[in-house]
């Protein structure tokens, strides 16, 4: 894995430069970054003066939203359950995390999950901004967001910011934590990330653009909390079962929770929406050799999975679990 390593001071690092970080997907896999590096000299420098630059900072795009996307239709309402939903997952995220910051077991984990608390927050302003740019009356965003992922947050945040939290907060393993957060709940739901930044690079720019810098913070988050794990694993090699035990727990929470019902509402809208289309669609790729018009639902679905596969094979085995791919893996070898 690649190791980048520069001063705060420096030049913005190639992971959090704009134009040439990485996909979310090949970052996580192939980038090595620890808490040493990305501590809050790194953020306010790397981050803040660096991916956030150009008017990012407020609304993760500099883009116009296309008029298409204020329009009513089944391409919109499916952008905004998406948004909705992900800024109630992020939202969620920073109170789970800020027992990340209590629980920390030194100033150099404290200060990196500081800065991520930071990211997710800003994660989830974005969203809703982008929501306002949709046509959502500003006045009324909080309580819209929240009646719209009611039952979301009901079936499928709540358990997950409950087991994260037990972790950290009630049984007081912080690296655990650690490990459920970045395997379980960053490393399941980043690939779907990944997916929405391409399908909508065409429909609406300003959605993808904002999750292109969700990403870029995702691989920070992903591959330092790998290497936390990974440390302390070889410190402490009598943790593995521990270890073990927690993501046979984690999968075992996910394979229960309906999210797959939750993404494909929204992909089903999507893909009514994306047929009314076409001209502006023909011919694009959502990943080479695979047009975007020619996926179903429920295949967009599979991909994401099939990527949140491709991504436990290199990072597990990094950490140094390399039998834990198969609790993680959602399609047989």
């Amino acid at each position: 894995m690649t190791t980048h390593t520069q001063p705060a001071s420096g030049p913005v690092p190639t992971e959090a430069d704009w134009d040439l970080a990485p996909n979310l997907l090949d970052g996580a896999k192939e980038l090595t970054l620890t808490a040493e590096q990305c501590d809050l000299g790194y953020w306010l420098s790397a981050v803040a003066q660096g991916t956030l630059r150009g008017g990012r900072a407020e609304r993760g795009h500099t883009a116009a939203t296309p008029d298409h996307m204020r329009a009513d239709g089944p391409l919109r309402e499916a952008l905004v359950l998406e948004l909705g939903n992900r800024s109630l997952a992020e939202s969620r995220a920073v109170s789970v995390l800020s027992n990340y910051v209590i629980g920390a077991p030194g100033v150099t984990e404290q200060e990196f999950f500081v800065t991520q608390v930071v990211d997710e927050a800003r994660h989830a302003m974005i969203f809703r901004k982008h929501l306002v740019d949709l046509g959502i009356p500003e006045q009324d965003l909080l309580g819209f967001i929240a009646r719209q992922g009611e039952d979301y947050t009901r079936r499928v945040l709540n358990p997950i910011a409950e087991f994260a939290t037990t972790v950290v907060r009630d049984e007081g393993d912080f690296i655990g934590a650690v490990a459920v957060f970045t395997i379980v709940i960053e490393g399941v739901l980043a690939p779907a990330a990944e997916l929405s930044e391409r399908k909508w690079t065409l429909l609406d720019p300003a959605a993808s653009a904002i999750a292109r810098g969700a990403s870029i913070d995702e691989i920070r988050h992903l591959t330092v909390g790998s290497s936390i794990v990974r440390d302390h694993l070889k410190r402490n090699p009598a943790y593995r079962p521990r270890l073990i035990e927690l993501i046979r727990r984690g999968r075992a929470l996910w394979d229960e929770l309906p999210s797959e019902e939750f993404v494909l509402e929204r992909e089903e809208l999507f893909q009514e929406g994306m047929f009314q289309h076409t001209e502006l669609l023909d011919g694009y790729e959502v990943f080479p050799g695979c047009k975007l018009l020619e996926t179903t639902p429920k295949q967009r679905y599979d991909l994401a999975e099939r990527w949140t596969d491709d991504m436990a094979e290199a990072r597990l085995p990094y950490m140094g679990i390399p039998e834990a791919v198969d609790l993680i893996r959602t399609h047989p070898r």
